[in-house]
Order: structure tokens, then C-alpha cells, then sequence
């Protein structure tokens, strides 16, 4: 068993799984089908024999990105999808069921939460909580509840979800624990540390890493018994019951649903992926030291970030993530500083949706990512009117705590 450090193991993974002709990264192999001299050959494959037939279903430029990512999260496989949404979607259908019961955090992006509208008109039945305390997740289980859904951290409010505990309690009641961990990355948190079943990453993120691929992973952890999960289709009970959830999810979610990653996005991804433990960790220090000027600023009223003390769950991120924090934050302005004027008055910070980006990334929340679920549902997350989010980047440290604070004094002053 490879025992190498986390970097180590990413950068020579396409080497070590045995690239064609000596390359150390895996080609982009760009053909939509694949054929074989035998056609016995080619049978055993859509039997189930390892293998490649149309590049709807993987190719193997996507399966290299898929280990990859299975050895970060140090699970037992992954099914690679063209956006994290594609990738999320995918495991609610395909493992939901009309009647079916789903508990999720009330903390979550927002178009995951626009997707919950569908699986309801769908049948499923969801229940919000607030997963920072695993005793309401708890509580609103019921005898048809089938998962349990949170964030890592809540993007935009950076709320950290009681992970150990929710872990411990779907373990302990037979639940699909599947875990968002776009906003912390393998890097900071693995999601069999807090016994999660399964494990979505944005690859488009912190992964990626440079704002030019949108991906997504699932990846089993190994840790939950797929034989006692009555939503899998016979078909696909075949072999170890290990490997049956991510089956059922792969042939239905990616092969039926065609939400493919292509090549080439896998490629720049996968290569991206080899600075991730560099970049996350100018991306925390960025921005626990942008958290601190700014709660201390005369034009700020308030800063959602775990690395402040004055975070509600700063001592639990301070254990889950071993002392790095997350590149999001909340930004709430003082009264009298319009949060259009000061998003303009920004020179070095890009306004542009997206986060893990190389760049410092800056919008009002309210007024564009959020805007569709409603006031309600923003006041239910803590989304105010004037909440900035920001994704912290990788800029010069002086130059990106002098940019917030020019654009906050222009605005006081006017």
C-alpha cells in the first residue's frame, strides 16, 4: 500500500496506474467508442468486465481523474459527472424513491436547494434542518428517512455541520450520509473521517483549482452496507455488496442521465489537482488574515468566517480541519454602505460568480446566487440584503487586504 504524503501520491498517480508510452500525466483520449478484435470481448464489458465502450459511460482519461480522486479521499471508487450539480443529482435519483424521506442541512448552495424542489415534485419528501446540531437531525428522522445531506462548511454562510456526530448517528440507524466537501476539499477533510457513505466534490473548485473545467466526483468511502439498501435495482446486485451503490449510480446517473465529463475538462483538472495542498494553504492564510482586518473594520458590522473566535462552530472547524479554515467568507456591511457601491469600488477582487478560484471572487449573494430561492428561504440560511460572499484567492497578501480596505474608505467617505 502507497504510503506517501498527500502531494506525492497526486503527482504521481497517472505514473504509477500505468500511463501509455512512459507519460506522466494520462492522455486525453478524445474517441467516443472504443472498438475490440473479439466480440466476446466487447460483450464481457457491457457484462461488466472492466473495460471501455462508449465514452458516455468513461473514458479512460476520466477513470485516471476517478482514481485520483478516490486516492484523495482515500475511498474505494468514484464515478467522475460533468458538474458537481450533475454528480448530486445523480445520487438523488438514482438511490431516492417517490416516498422516500431525505433529511438535509437548511445550509446549503443554492442551486442544490433548487434541485430539492424537483425531487419533491418527484415524491421525495425533504425535511431543513439546522445540521449544526446533530440532535435536530435526529429529530426529524423518520421510518422512511433514506439519507442524510449536508455541506462540510455551508456556502454562503460558512456554517460547520455537527460531522462527527450526524456521521455517528447514520451509521448507528442504517442512512446514506452523503457529504458536499466542495468548500473544504480532500486536502482538508476526508469524508471517511466523519463516517460519511459518500462524498460529492465540486471538482470545479478547489480540485480544479483555476477557473477552467467544471467537473464533479462521487466517491464510496466503503463504510456503509449497500446489501441492506432496498432502493438497488436487481441488476445491479452483483459481486460484493461494496460496490453496488456507486453500480446503480454510474449506470443510471451518468450512462441513463449522460451527464459525462468530457476529456478534456478531465484532463485540465487532473492537473490542476497536483497544487491543491499549495494552493489551499495560501488560500486559508489569505483568508483568515482578510477575516481578521476586516471584523476589525469601522465599515464592516459582520464577518462569517470558521477562523474567527467569534464563529459559532470555530472550536469544531478548528478540530475537523486540523487549525486551516476555508477560502469563504460573509461579508456583511455597516449601515449607510450600499454593497453595490463598495463591490465596485474593488480593483484587485474580480465580481464573478464561482469560488476556489486562483482570483479573490466577490458578489452579493442575495441579490444574484440566492435571488431565485427567496426572501424566506435567505432568512432562514442568514443571507441578508447586504451579504457579500467572497472567495478568498491567492493574491499577494497586502495586495488583497489593501483593495477591501480602499474600496470600505471610499465608501465611508462618500
Amino acid at each position: 500500500m502507497d504510503k506517501s504524503g498527500f502531494t506525492t501520491t497526486i503527482l504521481h498517480s497517472d505514473r504509477r496506474d500505468d500511463v501509455e508510452h512512459g507519460a506522466v500525466h494520462k492522455p486525453i483520449h478524445v474517441s467516443s467508442e472504443y472498438g475490440y478484435a473479439d466480440a466476446r470481448e466487447l460483450a464481457a464489458v457491457f457484462q461488466g468486465k472492466a473495460g471501455y465502450t462508449y465514452a458516455r459511460q468513461g473514458t479512460p482519461t476520466t477513470a485516471a481523474l476517478e482514481s485520483r480522486v478516490t486516492k484523495m479521499e482515500k475511498g474505494v471508487a468514484s464515478v467522475s459527472f460533468a458538474t458537481g450539480m450533475a454528480a448530486l443529482a445523480a445520487v438523488f435519483t438514482t438511490l431516492l424513491r417517490a416516498g422516500d424521506h431525505l433529511v438535509s442541512s437548511q445550509f446549503i448552495f443554492g442551486n442544490t436547494n433548487s434541485l430539492f424542489g424537483t425531487l419533491v415534485e418527484l415524491g421525495v419528501e425533504i425535511t431543513f434542518v439546522d445540521a449544526t446540531d446533530a440532535e435536530q437531525v435526529k429529530a426529524a428522522l423518520r421510518p422512511n428517512t433514506r439519507m442524510v445531506f449536508v455541506e462540510t462548511i455551508a456556502n454562503p454562510g460558512t456554517q460547520v455541520a455537527d460531522l462527527v456526530a450526524i456521521g455517528t448517528l447514520c451509521r448507528e440507524r442504517g442512512l446514506v450520509y452523503l457529504l458536499d466537501n466542495t468548500l473544504t476539499s480532500p486536502w482538508m477533510l476526508r469524508g471517511m473521517d466523519v463516517q460519511a457513505s459518500l462524498v460529492m466534490n465540486s471538482l470545479s473548485k478547489y480540485i480544479g483549482g483555476h477557473g477552467n473545467a467544471l467537473g464533479g466526483t462521487i466517491t464510496d468511502t466503503g463504510l456503509f452496507d449497500w446489501s441492506g439498501y432496498p432502493n438497488i435495482f436487481e441488476s445491479y446486485r452483483k459481486g460484493p455488496p461494496t460496490g453496488w451503490g456507486l453500480l446503480q449510480i454510474k449506470k443510471k446517473g451518468l450512462r441513463d442521465m449522460g451527464g459525462t465529463l468530457a476529456a478534456d475538462a478531465a484532463h485540465r483538472i487532473a492537473v490542476g489537482s497536483e497544487t491543491l495542498a499549495l494552493r489551499m494553504r495560501k488560500h486559508c492564510d489569505n483568508a483568515l488574515a482578510l477575516a481578521r482586518m476586516l471584523e476589525a473594520h469601522p465599515g464592516v458590522a459582520k464577518v462569517f468566517y470558521p477562523g474567527l473566535p467569534s464563529h459559532p462552530q470555530h472550536a469544531r472547524a478548528a478540530e475537523l480541519f486540523d487549525g486551516c479554515f476555508g477560502a469563504l467568507m460573509g461579508v456583511e456591511l455597516v449601515d449607510g454602505i450600499d454593497c453595490f457601491e463598495f463591490l465596485n469600488r474593488l480593483r484587485v477582487v474580480i465580481l464573478a460568480t464561482h469560488l476556489g478560484d486562483t482570483r479573490t471572487l466577490a458578489l452579493p449573494a442575495a441579490h444574484t446566487i440566492y435571488y431565485e430561492m427567496g426572501a424566506q428561504r435567505r432568512a432562514q440560511m442568514g443571507i441578508a440584503d447586504s451579504f457579500i460572499r467572497v472567495s478568498v484567492g491567492i493574491e499577494d497578501e497586502e495586495d488583497l487586504l489593501g483593495d477591501f480596505d480602499q474600496a470600505l474608505r471610499a465608501c465611508m467617505n462618500t
